[in-house]
């Protein structure tokens, strides 16, 4: 699918971080902002004056029409019922392209919009989005954006995504849940993982930023491993060399100084029990102790 003049128009529907961000720089790279709505008026003038053009709608439904590539860049409880809302209005073109740009839900939400003789998709990307300051450099140049949807959204999704100068992945739409799960897991969890870690540093005695500086080397080293080695090669610790006397000594200090954190340790020492033994290197004898203690 060859982006011609007509599928370079393109309106944002929901003028918060991200939407702003999309429209400045995709209106860079040669797309042409035509139309901005959201529930502010303020909000879309803004929008509209980042992008360097654009006429603004209070009516959704009449940015939609205005051109053949939408995006629907609200909130994600929003997207569903906005979309139906344009659908029932008739405000999407035949043959319009419709993104939404949320991580959790798939472009099957968009099915309003199909039904109307559009294509539909999802385009997300790896990344926060600070406010919008004029003059910054590119949000998106670099990062990984995840693409889904019907054929002719995916493709356009990849000239889109490859305008903004970023990296594109595509995943089926019925495993778009799941992906958004795993960078939960990679980005939020992480911060708890890594609170845990610095609470018992804390609890040691150690300041809370001497504690992060003591452990960055470990972190970043322990990434590193990741990418280079896959993550069951990368396990290092006393689970994987099966030292249950170590793992114990853990358990019977966080259960007497910090026991809020007594169920988290044994859970991630499950599953960390898990990996050590895809690796072969936990004896059977071992095994069992390690277990017995991450049920206790």
């Amino acid at each position: 699918m060859n982006t011609n003049k007509q599928s370079k128009e393109f309106c944002i529907i929901g003028c918060g971080r991200l939407g702003i961000s999309l429209g400045v720089f995709l209106s860079r790279q040669g797309f042409e902002p035509r139309a901005f709505s959201s529930r502010t008026l303020d909000s879309a003038r803004r929008a509209a004056e980042f992008a360097g053009s654009g006429q603004v709608y209070e009516n959704p439904v009449e940015a939609a029409g205005s051109c053949s590539l939408v995006f629907i860049t609200t909130p994600d409880t929003l997207i569903e019922p906005v979309c139906e809302q344009i659908a029932a209005e008739k405000g999407f073109r035949k043959g319009a392209v419709v993104y939404h740009l949320s991580g959790a839900l798939s472009s099957s939400i968009l099915v309003s919009a199909k039904e109307s003789q559009a294509h539909v998709g999802s385009i997300h990307p790896l990344q926060a989005f600070a406010p919008y300051s004029p003059g910054q450099e590119s949000p998106f140049k670099g990062i990984n954006i995840s693409i889904e949807g019907d054929g002719p959204a995916v493709t356009l999704g990849k000239e889109i995504v490859n305008a903004l100068k970023a990296n594109s992945f595509t995943i089926p739409t019925d495993a778009k849940t799941m992906y958004h799960a795993a960078a939960v897991v990679a980005s939020n969890y992480l911060v708890t993982l890594e609170h845990f870690a610095l609470e018992l540093l804390r609890s040691a005695g150690i300041t809370e930023q001497d504690a992060y500086e003591i452990l960055e080397p470990l972190i970043m080293g322990t990434l590193n491993n990741i990418k280079a080695r896959g993550s069951v090669n990368a396990l290092t610790g006393p689970v994987v060399r099966g030292d249950d006397a170590i793992v114990q000594r853990h358990l019977l200090d966080i259960d007497q100084k910090m026991p809020q954190f007594s169920e988290l340790y044994r859970v991630l020492g499950r599953y960390t029990l898990d990996i050590a033994r895809q690796r072969g290197q936990v004896g059977k004898a071992a095994g069992q102790k390690l277990s017995a203690l991450f049920k206790s």
